[in-house]
């Protein structure tokens, strides 16, 4: 890379070092640095220091290289979106090189917003201090507080929660339940149940309005999870195994390990190098749920389908992860939620439409039917899904219907005109 401005030059150059060590294509990497080469000039003649930059500088250079567009061409790109995109990866990905994070961490906008951060940071750690859950859970109790605190900041011009009543926590629930389903507004209820537990035993609420706090009544095993057929996980397995492409034998090794073992989607993408005994031939899973660990037996298939997958489907990655993204830069998944589409595709691709979960937990709800029906007694079936108690596990018990009717008590039918 040349530049007439060296310190542009010098950042050029390390942008495109790390493309390329990334794994980007040539094609990809060469478009980036256009991009970032024109975003800093633009930058540098108004004065603005790559380090500072904010969304707005990028909102202003867009338009500016819109206008730019339309001059050349004398008419706006086709897509919009895709030519808005096709500028914004290489500026975002070079902010990330520089800053180390984009996009930025917006500040508290005042007094108010800064104490409910702090109040959510001092609530984080009493949930792992005081009630040592995990970070996932953490993190989802943290979240709602924030979203109550916000709501009711807008709303009053309290400085403090001592004013709190539980007519508030009506008006919330009212505005945060609209179009959620009764599960979904039961977590939140308990949620904010547990926040107010915090501010009660922390002083900010001089009387207890937890317990006040009424969730809507879930009726145990009320409703029936709708699992995977044989014959449909057949057919999806089979489709994948027919893509011989770097991304086929991943997704082809993820879904034996989704229906072998019924390992959530968070226990597959966490899934480490180290975690594969090839010598014992075991697999270490840790339970993203519970926290706990589980050493299961590495079985043949699902052993032959990672192997092939390291071999010749992983790119080369510094990643401890097993599973990677199939496109540069090669990392690990986000989170479990990032195979919900893979997956998706994968049943669309073999033309399987479940009735119920179209992800992987479906796969997690079919092995546990499976399990019940090879007479596999519950607690067995637990310690595999990796639950903590045999309550968890009695869920799945619903789904195995035709064992069910074997074991339904007859009830002889009377005459109708006789009396009970």
């Amino acid at each position: 890379m040349s530049d007439d401005h060296p310190q542009r030059s010098a950042l050029l150059t390390q942008f495109e070092e790390h493309l390329a060590k990334a794994s980007y294509s040539s094609s990809c990497s060469a478009h980036y640095l256009v991009v970032a080469s024109n975003f800093l000039q633009h930058i540098e003649k108004r004065h603005v220091l790559i380090d500072s930059v904010q969304p707005a500088h990028i909102t202003r250079y867009l338009r500016w290289e819109l206008r730019r567009f339309v001059e050349r061409n004398s008419h706006a790109p086709i897509c919009i979106e895709g030519w808005r995109t096709s500028h914004t990866s290489g500026i975002h990905h070079l902010l990330r090189l520089v800053n180390g994070h984009w996009p930025p961490t917006v500040a508290p906008a005042g007094p108010y917003e800064q104490r409910s951060e702090a109040l959510c940071a001092e609530y984080a750690k009493w949930l792992d201090e005081c009630r040592g859950l995990v970070a996932t859970t953490i993190d989802g109790l943290a979240a709602e507080a924030r979203r109550f605190l916000l709501w009711y900041g807008q709303r009053n011009d309290a400085e403090s929660l001592s004013a709190i009543a539980i007519t508030d926590i009506d008006a919330y629930f009212q505005a945060r339940f609209l179009n959620l389903q009764r599960i979904s507004r039961k977590a939140i209820a308990q949620q904010v149940r547990c926040f107010l537990r915090f501010a009660h035993a922390t002083g900010r609420i001089d009387h207890d309005i937890a317990a006040s706090v009424m969730a809507p009544r879930l009726y145990a095993l009320e409703s029936i999870p709708l699992a995977l057929r044989p014959e449909e996980i057949h057919a999806v397995l089979q489709s994948v195994r027919n893509d011989h492409s770097a991304k086929g034998q991943r997704d082809y090794a993820i879904l034996l390990l989704l229906s072998t073992y019924g390992l959530r989607a968070g226990e597959i993408t966490g899934l480490r190098l180290e975690d594969v005994d090839w010598h014992a031939d075991r697999l270490r899973v840790r339970h993203t749920k519970t926290g706990a660990e589980s050493v299961l037996p590495l079985f043949p298939a699902a052993g032959e389908a990672l192997l092939a997958y390291l071999r010749r489907g992983r790119p080369k990655t510094e990643a401890r992860e097993v599973f990677v993204r199939a496109n540069a830069p090669y990392r690990a998944f986000y989170s479990g939620s990032s195979l919900y589409t893979p997956i998706r595709q994968r049943l669309e691709a073999a033309g399987v439409k479940p009735a119920g979960k179209r992800g992987p937990h479906a796969f997690r709800h079919a092995r546990a039917v499976s399990l019940l029906r090879e007479g596999v007694p519950l607690k067995v079936i637990g310690d595999v899904l990796g639950h903590r108690s045999v309550a968890s596990t009695a869920t799945y018990l619903k789904l195995a219907t035709e064992e069910l009717r074997g074991v339904a008590l007859d009830i002889p039918l009377l005459d109708q005109g006789a009396m009970p």
